[in-house]
């Protein structure tokens, strides 16, 4: 699958997964809500075995690992069945493991330099994070306007809610936009399975009404 293909729901829910046995009730929730991507983020102990789990049990769901900080850890994502890859930043060394190994990637970036690197570098598929703190959707507006004719598309993330959705979904060079107020750590600690349902049925439903109206 190429990378586009993550993307046609306009919407990807970021986790951090504490507990592997977690990481299958969490995927369910999501797809109760009508989402079927998600990513699950390095950054603990359990996060390749929840890939796993979620891969082996409910194949319907597209799957992805963020925070990939080295070459090993894109090599130990797809062992455990990730489709695609996601990092904070630009790491050459993490883009051309992912490129040998033909794992679609979302490398982050934030400011036009980082932008005009990694399209230079053959990626066109961009992180923009963190979206929020570093100006929100008027800043990325402003960002992609130099880089539009290049085809660039972002994946905005980083303290985004629903509520921000129409904002950077307007702009025509954002593929999708990343959030996990869906699957908040919390509320995954809580198991408040029903809750994370409710909240991505809700970002659906705001995209779905966006699209209505295009």
């Amino acid at each position: 699958m190429n990378a586009e293909s993550f993307l046609k729901q306009r919407l990807l829910c970021i986790t951090v997964v504490d507990r592997a046995e977690d990481a299958v009730p969490l995927a369910e929730a999501l797809l109760a809500g009508g989402l079927n991507v998600m990513e699950i983020t390095f950054r603990t102990a359990a996060a390749a075995e929840s890939i796993q789990r979620i891969r082996q049990g409910l194949p319907e769901m597209a799957i992805g690992a963020g925070t990939l900080l080295s070459p090993e850890q894109v090599q130990r994502a797809m062992d455990v069945g990730a489709q695609f890859g996601v990092s904070p930043g630009l790491n050459e060394s993490v883009l051309k493991a992912a490129r040998d190994r033909n794992l679609p990637f979302f490398p982050g970036v934030m400011t036009p330099t980082e932008i005009d690197r990694a399209l230079n570098l053959g990626w066109k598929h961009l992180k923009f994070f963190p979206a929020e703190p570093a100006g929100g959707a008027a800043m990325l507006k402003a960002l992609a306007g130099p880089f539009a004719h290049t085809g660039v598309k972002f994946i905005p993330t980083g303290s985004i809610n629903a509520a921000k959705l129409p904002d950077y979904l307007a702009i025509p060079q954002v593929a999708a936009v990343g959030g996990s107020w869906m699957g908040e750590r919390k509320l995954i600690t809580e198991k408040a399975w029903g809750k994370i349902t409710a909240l991505t049925a809700e970002a659906v439903k705001v995209i779905s009404a966006l699209q209505a109206k295009s």
